[in-house]
């Protein structure tokens, strides 16, 4: 019996030996490669952007080069569509989409989110003389199975849509999944977002491509359809950037 709980004894000692050491190596990694994992997330996000502002090809490669050389970040107050200083230093919309004291809640929308942050992050895109030249807005809302993230260019008339880029959702492969098929994406470019001061722009079936105020629907994926229209519809309206767009701030 003695021989028993002396060998129990020493088992558990090395299971717990094994897990402490286990978990300090992977303290250790996680703290470490915390740099590398923020650099590749900036990294990420200025390729999204990048992607929207349709210098990708300029790019060759160069990502975080060309971000820095026609790229300036911007901070929108969507109650009344200026420009205004970030909140605070580090500002994520997203992190104040949930904080009390930045957020204001969604009014008669069924975008998906309950709140959303009063000031919003946009991505100015200029030529090389200096010239605005896209107007890279985030935009989110719910899918199928999640929210799904992505930035909506519009062209610096204020009006003309240059491209629709998703990059994070849980859509189903093959069918709302379609919204990153670049077949899908092209459907956008040179479509009108407003007609008369108001949202234009739909995703329905048998859009074809004629129509210049709507984009064919997912074949087989209404309900990421009907996302993404919501999604479009809220962040172009007067909650979202409408105010923005209507001033065109950027000309000022």
């Amino acid at each position: 019996m003695s021989a028993r709980k002396e060998t129990l004894g020493r088992t558990i000692g090395i299971v717990v030996a094994v897990c402490l050491a286990c978990s300090i190596v992977v303290s250790s990694a996680a703290v470490g490669l915390r740099s590398l994992q923020e650099t590749n997330a900036a990294l990420d996000k200025q390729t999204n952007i990048i992607d929207a502002a349709g210098l990708l090809d300029k790019a060759a490669g160069d990502i975080a080069g060309t971000y820095d050389k026609y790229v300036e970040e911007r901070f929108v107050d969507l109650e009344t569509g200026t420009y205004v200083e970030a909140p605070y230093e580090g500002y994520d919309m997203f992190k104040a989409a949930k904080d009390s004291d930045y957020n204001v809640r969604v009014q008669g929308s069924n975008v998906g989110f309950q709140t959303r942050a009063k000031v919003a992050s946009i991505y100015v895109v200029k030529d090389d003389s200096g010239n605005v030249q896209r107007l890279v807005l985030p935009v989110y809302g719910s899918g199928l199975w999640d929210l799904m993230y992505g930035f909506l260019a519009i062209e610096a008339d204020g009006s003309t849509i240059r491209s629709l880029v998703y990059y994070q959702h849980k859509e189903t492969p093959g069918l709302g999944g379609e919204i990153v098929n670049p077949a899908w994406k092209a459907k956008w470019d040179g479509k009108q977002a407003f007609k008369d001061g108001e949202v234009a722009i739909q995703v329905k079936k048998g859009a074809g491509n004629d129509n210049p105020y709507a984009v064919d629907a997912l074949s087989g994926a209404t309900l990421t359809s009907n996302g993404v229209q919501n999604s479009v519809t809220y962040w172009l309206g007067e909650q979202g950037f409408g105010k923005y767009l209507s001033k065109q701030s950027w000309k000022s």
